[in-house]
């Protein structure tokens, strides 16, 4: 059961535990399986973690606060997750994010606010901070014509941010 759930994709402890659980198993057998399957290298959270979060950060644009829920989803330790998520710094993550905003802003139409709040809305369910979200726009918007310039000029990122985020 489990190499063919491994042969689907990649998959932690976790996710094999709650397989073999849902078939009935004992607790001590599916211990018994997935330690061994973790002693010769068939599972690995770690790599799991690893893969999971440059796969996502670089394919779909998730940001480290998205990414630890899907780990945490997973099963993926919190201590596990953490080291995972530390290979996305500051910079790859605000660089990610205007990579977006510049790709979606290609297509976008309305007037500079309607804009401005689709692009921070879509990062925000991407899981960014306020901050870095509306930075992002801000700066990308700036960059695009003279009405959205003058739009953004306007904006005072920070104290935005901080409105949006109580822990900043």
């Amino acid at each position: 059961m489990c190499l063919r759930q491994l042969a689907v994709r990649p998959r932690t402890r976790a996710e094999l535990a709650k397989v073999l659980a849902r078939k009935e198993i004992s607790e001590e057998v599916i211990a018994e399986v997935l330690d061994r399957y973790d002693e010769v290298g068939i599972i690995d959270d770690a790599a799991f973690a690893l893969a999971w979060v440059s796969s996502r950060h670089h394919g779909r644009g998730l940001a480290r606060r998205a990414l630890a829920n899907e780990l945490r989803q997973r099963g993926v330790d919190a201590e596990v997750a953490g080291e995972a998520l530390e290979t996305v710094d500051d910079e790859d993550e605000a660089a990610t994010a205007r990579a977006l905003v510049d790709r979606k802003l290609r297509t976008a139409r309305g007037e500079p606010d309607a804009v401005f709040r689709r692009l921070v809305g879509m990062l925000a369910r991407k899981g960014y901070s306020a901050g870095v979200a509306i930075r992002a726009v801000k700066d990308a918007l700036a960059a695009r014509d003279a009405e959205a310039a003058e739009f953004a000029d306007q904006i005072d990122a920070d104290a935005m941010a901080s409105d949006a985020d109580p822990n900043s």
